[in-house]
């Protein structure tokens, strides 16, 4: 892996136990972190760990809800922080205010407990350590359960959010896009849920616009009907929570989701020599773009696929730069191609095209000064920086 073609990577999931010690997730995980450290600091690139997830935010509430615990927390984070010799923390609590996994713990005081946790942990993690949260396309809950009008108190204390612009359907029935662009339509059943929503949301909330990062998947999800066309009526907006992406090996796995690099491996999807994808005919299905959220899908005549490009990435990545937005992470690249498609797609619309081939992945692309080409985006979208195209 060439680290150095990144300025982040992230490694998942370590999580608070009822002691509020850290537990990783894996019994291998330790010594996976440690050679990832040895290996990226080699090459001059920082690693992250994160905390939490979806299924691994069950004591995020008590963890963080009185002094006492919030000290014993932040303890049990730096000596993690120093036994591994990582670079900062990432904060995945899913979801403050809300109950997300069922058993999770919650308060009505979560966000402001979260905030002086942050406050807490950056005071006693080292002045370089790096600090992030993954959050929704809409502030925290407050403790009247609404989305919380003012984030600058959080803007101070980290130094980047991950805007997790994925899962908006998951499989769905009728299916709909998993990680909308905007929409462009203004008829979509989740209208807060696209990344044009997400960067408005925050900052209005008074989170500037260089301290956003947005999420986008190397996944889309499996849905046993087919269908020409993704779920664009208007209904009144259900609750809509960010679920952590599994890794599959098969067509799809428990929660529905299929890996991109699996739609090319099962004969779904065949890479053109110019980095772009088709469908197979031979595999029943066809390739469908959906201008309301710009995001394609596949469909046969039993299933139906949306999911994520080289095509969208690169609006995606286009929109970030544009927007100045600090970057995009990808959940996550064991998803992309041998070739690196997605990453080599989004990279070239936020940071320009590379001298040298993009050869290896990583989580986290930071904009640069350049000025590549945007491509053009369809629906007439805005955001508070301007128009798309």
């Amino acid at each position: 892996m060439n680290f150095a073609l990144f300025d982040c990577i992230d490694f998942a999931f370590a999580f608070p136990d009822a002691e509020f010690k850290l537990i990783f997730d894996s019994s291998d995980a330790p010594t996976l972190l440690r050679n990832l450290v040895t290996a990226a600091h080699a090459a001059g690139t920082l690693v992250k760990l994160s905390i939490g997830g979806w299924t691994g935010s069950h004591y995020f509430s008590l963890a963080v809800s009185t002094p006492a615990n919030r000290n014993t927390f932040v303890s049990n984070i730096l000596a993690a922080y120093n036994q591994y010799n990582i670079d900062g923390i990432d904060i995945d609590w899913e979801y403050p205010g809300q109950s997300g996994r069922q058993g999770n713990t919650e308060s009505p005081s979560d966000e402001d407990n979260m905030l002086e946790f942050l406050k807490l942990l950056r005071l006693k993690l080292p002045p370089g350590a790096k600090m992030s949260a993954a959050v929704q396309n809409t502030p925290f809950a407050g403790s009247d359960g609404q989305p919380i009008k003012d984030a600058s108190g959080f803007a101070q204390v980290v130094d980047w959010i991950l805007l997790m612009n994925y899962d908006d359907f998951q499989a769905a029935t009728p299916p709909g896009p998993n990680a909308p662009l905007y929409d462009g339509c203004g008829n979509s059943t989740q209208p807060s849920q696209n990344a044009v929503a997400g960067y408005n949301a925050w900052t209005l909330a008074g989170f500037p616009a260089n301290k956003l990062v947005l999420g986008i998947p190397a996944y889309g999800y499996v849905s046993n009907i087919g269908i020409d066309h993704l779920r664009q009526r208007r209904s009144p907006e259900a609750p809509r929570l960010h679920r952590l992406a599994r890794r599959t090996t098969v067509n799809s796995d428990d929660d529905h989701q299929i890996q991109f690099r699996d739609l090319v491996t099962k004969g779904v999807l065949q890479r053109n020599n110019d980095g772009t994808y088709v469908a197979v005919p031979s595999s029943g299905f066809q390739r469908s773009w959906d201008k309301c959220s710009a995001t394609p899908f596949l469909h046969s005549d039993t299933q139906t696929i949306p999911y994520d490009d080289p095509e969208s990435l690169a609006m995606k990545g286009a929109f970030a730069k544009k927007t100045g937005m600090l970057g995009v992470n990808m959940f996550d690249v064991h998803g992309d191609t041998d070739q690196w498609d997605l990453i080599t797609a989004t990279r070239n619309t936020l940071l320009g095209a590379p001298s040298t081939p993009v050869s290896q992945p990583a989580s986290a692309l930071t904009s640069s000064s350049g000025s590549p080409s945007v491509p053009p985006m369809p629906g007439g979208q805005q955001a508070l920086g301007g128009p798309l195209a």
